[in-house]
């Protein structure tokens, strides 16, 4: 019995986390880790914030995309997989490093951080045109052109993360990220173009397959009700369940 325990657990991976956090917030406080599992989040593993330190280990039967809560409050993502995993939390970023789908998922994150301070910056610099006199029209002209040039990067640059990521946790992962921000399931052109570059292994994963399922079963009925406009329209769709938001990445 000893040699057969030993056996098994020596064909087990495991996951180790080690974390450190400057925010005084944190100090004291209890920390879990929750995944996504059977459509509900579940935890995984807790651990006290002890001066700053914190840290996780455990037998991990596959590879798994979760998230890091306070409470009821997600912190941020952190892919649990083989090796030692490293976060950093401070007051002004947050990053997981160590292992290889942490550091993809970390080197995205920071690419689209940097999108959306463009973005932000940009209400900025309509506030400083109009104190210089610059005329409103052209301010909007000129303004908008920039943030739909920075809403294609972004769209690009996720679109091209998900398809590169299609066969492991990542591609998923950053899928749930974006339709997330829905109220319920909804088809879009970016969702349309990665769905149909998806490989099997993308479109079986079971959340993307639900949502992709229902969100075409709401475009069927939107469609429906559109050629019907003399009928009586219900007040509420068939109440599809929002996307349940794997993280808190910033949004458009």
């Amino acid at each position: 019995m000893f040699f057969v325990v030993a056996a098994m657990s020596s064909c087990a991976s495991s996951y180790n986390v080690q974390g450190t956090s400057s925010v005084s917030a944190l100090d004291g406080s209890k920390l879990y880790l929750k995944a996504l599992k059977g459509g509900e989040v579940k935890n995984i593993d807790s651990c006290d914030v002890v001066h700053g330190d914190f840290h996780f280990a455990g037998l991990l039967d596959t590879v798994r995309m979760a998230n890091l809560f306070m409470g009821d409050e997600s912190i941020m993502p952190v892919v649990l997989e083989e090796g030692d995993i490293t976060i950093k939390i401070d007051n002004a970023s947050q990053s997981v490093s160590g292992t290889p789908l942490n550091d993809s998922l970390y080197k995205f994150i920071d690419k689209h951080n940097q999108l959306s301070n463009r973005m932000n910056e940009l209400s900025h610099r309509q506030s400083q045109m109009l104190l210089d006199g610059i005329d409103e029209e052209e301010i909007d002209r000129k303004l908008s052109a920039e943030a739909n040039a920075i809403a294609a990067e972004e769209d690009e640059l996720v679109t091209k993360f998900v398809i590169n990521n299609f066969d492991n946790v990542l591609g998923p992962g950053v899928f749930m990220m974006i339709t997330s921000q829905y109220r319920f399931p909804v088809l879009t052109p970016q969702i349309e173009d990665i769905m149909s570059k998806a490989t099997d292994h993308f479109k079986n994963d079971p959340y993307v397959k639900d949502y992709y399922k229902t969100a075409q079963e709401n475009e069927a009925r939107m469609n429906g009700m559109a050629e019907s406009a003399t009928q009586p329209q219900p007040d509420t769709m068939a109440s599809p369940q929002p996307a349940t938001p794997l993280t808190n990445v910033p949004e458009k």
